[in-house]
């Protein structure tokens, strides 16, 4: 094709595989279904949504671009987009960034043409052009001709009398001679050489946006002589706008108040040392395995129940924080990244609760590395997210924990671009977060919205409100996703100190042509990190140091057998970097309960402990093991039985046993009118230690079993719009692209019957599409078929027929680009093809 083109798809016809693969990665939503050639490809670059989505991902400077080609002539020549841009004194900075933005522009289809000939597409200029509905960032306003559509001819005629023009014959060329004024700088400026400096100072609140302002009935002599003359137009009963064409002479041509072709820079710094950092990251990644640790711990048992609504109760959520001893918000990202993890569930019960999932137990075993690698590599790709518990929904109820509604689809991809901005800078080197999210807000401006413009009002009642193309608010869901990622990144310990720790690095080890990684490749590369993190992970110890005053210190992270049989055997006093565990009465009966003796237990401490086992630990496991057992509790309701029947007398006379409804029933025995737990916490309270026995008489050994769901999988994602397509894909939908167009444009022989409509099925007789594939067998030629597949979708094909026998044509597809068998009932009819149409 030659020439300039006339429309997106005859430009997109041109531009070689590599741009369309290009187009088709950068806006995945096109593939969807593939399109069948250039023509569809092109309509549905058009559609609002695709339109859409792709500015959205556009950054700052290039959506300023595409909302300078929106107020500018269609089609616009590249010198007046640069004047529109740089002003008319210039900028070198736009200047030089500009042909980058038209660049990403026209790659991304938004704009088509040569240099002289720039077009936006259409939709995008609606969405983008300014109006009184929809305020555009430049703050400009409707051109003359669009201002004064509605106006009577007579008011038109008055006002280019007054701004010193002669009158015309009609309205057109009345618009037309008013717009002329304003673009010319010289008859602009003697114009304005004669104006009220009151009237000067009412275009100079509404040069920058809003353009629009409010008069009274009666308007000042001043604001008068502005709408006599067409600086102000009507807009309204009581509102008047200022015109395009006049804000960009006062501007100076700017469309824009500030342009950004370059990002905020990522500063100030601070720099450390990197060993440092990743130190303080190790630590904080223990911390997060131990944290996680603990949280299945606490619902070895079972979690709390799921409310009606789903998630956790804000009661439930508060009980949960205090066991982990951290903040409710805090507590429910620890909750939101085990279950992203698949550790704990629902288990789908009729009284549903929360619980750990099996595959819990198998992360319990993990080495410290590979568990930490799970949980990031989970959080990388989790939409689900904890900072917005606590918030309403649109129903203005409360977003739960582990409740439904917690998911935000950009989430992944601003945390990779917030680790990605961390990644740029020298290791060991930090930014402030303010920084971070100028930055994104820079990259994606409008994912986070837009301020609202108002209007202000000329009388002098109302102020300007601020500039057009300002920064989101700092409170968008953007900027709140990124401040969310920083913080998590730093206590998953993927930063320390907020600098990208060696292992955070590695996270973002992707292929280059990586937009959105699947999680193989997420799990590969949390897998590298992971290997890298291991050298400065604490090695666990199996010791302890055993103290006078019934306590035991871990100096350091403990062995998990050993860890688990401390915990029964101890209560643990305090966390840090060394645990403190304090030996009581009832942590050794906890112990001697779980089916261990008063041997074993000193055989444990001596065996773990580099201090002798101290005497007063040694006298109490010796005192609580003589007395327990003693009394021996089974199902009666429940019973006492002891070979001491003093002991018996004794419990029988002590007040506090009255609730437990006690009465002999032999010399040894004491019957209960209460469950057999019951009785046991009754006595265990009044001092004692008895032991619950079987029906048999044996002693129970009270170990609880670990309380798990059935088998549940990690949430899925809910991926923000269609995925990133592979190579693979790309290739073979650039090439069904091409083999479509070549169908749906090449030339066909003339023939009898009427041609069919563009974008129609070719129709022609059974026996004339026998004649014609047989004909072209012979020939070795190239046909154009119709054809209806067994679902019923028609496409249109060009063929080479190679062999025709038993109601079926074998020929080489060129839309497939392989050689295909094609049932001949099938085929809806066949032309032709010119001798240089393949």
């Amino acid at each position: 094709m030659t020439g300039t083109p006339r429309t997106l798809a005859e430009e997109l016809r041109t531009r070689p595989d590599g741009g369309l693969v290009g187009l088709l990665r950068a806006r995945p939503d096109l593939l969807n279904p593939v399109p069948g050639d250039v023509t569809q490809l092109a309509t549905r670059a058009g559609t609002r949504a695709s339109v859409v989505r792709a500015v959205e991902r556009l950054d700052r400077f290039v959506l300023q671009t595409a909302e300078a080609l929106a107020v500018a002539p269609d089609p616009c020549p590249y010198d007046t987009l640069g004047a529109l841009m740089g002003g008319d004194a210039g900028d070198r900075a736009v200047a030089a960034e500009l042909p980058r933005a038209v660049a990403e522009l026209r790659a991304q289809a938004l704009v088509w043409g040569p240099d002289d000939r720039l077009r936006l597409v259409r939709t995008a200029r609606e969405l983008l052009a300014p109006s009184a509905a929809h305020p555009s960032p430049t703050g400009l306003g409707p051109t003359v001709t669009e201002a004064v559509a509605g106006m009577s001819p007579g008011r038109l005629q008055e006002i280019i009398a007054a701004a010193g023009l002669p009158t015309t014959h009609d309205p057109v060329t009345a618009a037309a001679a008013l717009t002329a004024l304003f673009r010319d700088r010289d008859r602009m400026a003697a114009l304005l050489d004669t104006a009220p400096a009151e009237s000067v100072a009412v275009l100079d609140k509404l040069l920058w946006g809003p353009p629009y302002g409010g008069v009274t009935d009666r308007p000042a002599p001043h604001l008068q002589w502005l709408l006599d003359r067409g600086l102000l137009l009507p807009a309204g009963a009581r509102n008047v706008v200022l015109p395009r064409e006049v804000a960009l002479q006062l501007r100076g041509g700017r469309a824009h108040h500030t342009t950004e072709p370059a990002p905020p820079p990522l500063s100030p710094t601070t720099e450390r040392d990197p060993q440092l950092v990743d130190n303080a990251a190790a630590s904080q990644a223990f911390t997060a395995l131990a944290t996680v640790e603990e949280l299945l711990k606490e619902w070895d048992l079972g979690g709390p129940a799921v409310l009606r609504a789903g998630g956790m109760s804000v009661r439930d959520l508060k009980r949960t924080a205090t066991a982990l001893d951290t903040t409710e918000q805090l507590a429910a990202f620890w909750l939101e990244l085990s279950y992203g993890a698949g550790l704990i569930a629902s288990d789908g019960e009729a009284d549903e609760r929360f619980a750990a999932t099996p595959a819990a137990e198998e992360w319990l075993q993990l080495p410290d590395p590979e568990r930490w690698a799970a949980l990031v590599a989970g959080w990388l790709r989790a939409t689900r997210t904890p900072g917005v518990v606590g918030t309403a929904d649109a129903k203005g109820r409360a977003l739960a924990a582990l409740g439904p509604h917690l998911d935000r689809s950009p989430a992944p991809e601003v945390r990779r671009r917030a680790l990605a901005l961390l990644a740029g800078l020298p290791p060991g080197t930090s930014v402030p977060a303010a920084a971070v999210l100028a930055r994104l807000q820079w990259e994606r401006p409008l994912r986070g919205g837009r301020p609202a413009a108002g209007q202000v009002s000329t009388d002098g009642t109302g102020d300007a409100a601020g500039s057009a193309g300002a920064p989101a608010p700092a409170d968008d869901l953007r900027s709140r996703l990124a401040q969310w990622a920083l913080t998590e990144a730093e206590l998953l310990g993927v930063t320390g100190r907020g600098a990208l720790s060696s292992h955070g690095r590695s996270l973002l080890d992707l292929p280059a042509d990586t937009t959105a990684p699947t999680p193989s490749e997420t799990d590969a590369a949390a897998a590298r990190a992971a290997a890298r993190l291991a050298p400065l992970l604490p090695e666990p110890l199996d010791h302890v140091l055993l103290q006078a005053d019934l306590t035991a210190v871990a100096p350091g992270p403990l062995h998990r057998p050993l860890a688990e049989a401390l915990g029964v055997l101890a209560d643990i006093e305090s966390k840090g970097g060394a645990t403190v565990y304090r030996f009581t009465p009832g942590s050794v009966r906890r112990a001697l309960d779980a089916g261990r003796s008063a041997a074993e237990l000193q055989e444990f401490l001596t065996a773990h402990s580099r201090t002798p086992v101290p005497q007063p630990l040694a006298y109490l496991i010796d005192d609580v093991a003589r007395r327990h057992g003693h009394l021996r509790i089974g199902a009666a309701s429940a019973y006492v039985r002891c070979d001491d029947d003093a002991l018996l007398s004794e419990i029988l006379a002590d007040r506090r046993a009255a609730p437990l409804r006690l009465r002999r029933l032999a010399p040894t025995v004491l019957a209960a009118q209460t469950a057999p737990d019951q009785l046991l916490d009754g006595l265990r309270a009044m001092g004692y230690a008895p032991a619950a026995e079987s029906a048999a008489g044996d002693v129970l050994i009270a170990r609880a079993d670990s309380y798990r769901t059935p088998p549940r999988t990690a949430p899925t994602p809910v991926p923000d719009g269609p995925p990133s397509p592979d190579p693979t894909l790309l290739a073979a939908a650039v090439r069904a692209i091409r083999a479509g167009d070549l169908a749906a444009t090449a030339e066909r022989k003339p023939v009898h019957a009427p041609a069919p409509a563009p974008g129609s099925l070719p129709r022609t007789t059974s026996a004339e599409t026998l004649a014609t594939m047989q004909a072209a067998v012979l020939t070795h030629s190239a046909l154009w078929i119709g054809y209806v597949n067994a679902d019923g979708a028609a496409s249109q094909r060009v063929i080479a027929p190679v062999r025709v026998e038993g109601g079926f044509v074998t020929a080489y597809d060129h839309t497939a680009d392989e050689v295909r068998t094609y049932p001949l009932h099938r085929i809806t009819g066949v032309a032709e093809l010119a001798d240089d149409s393949v």
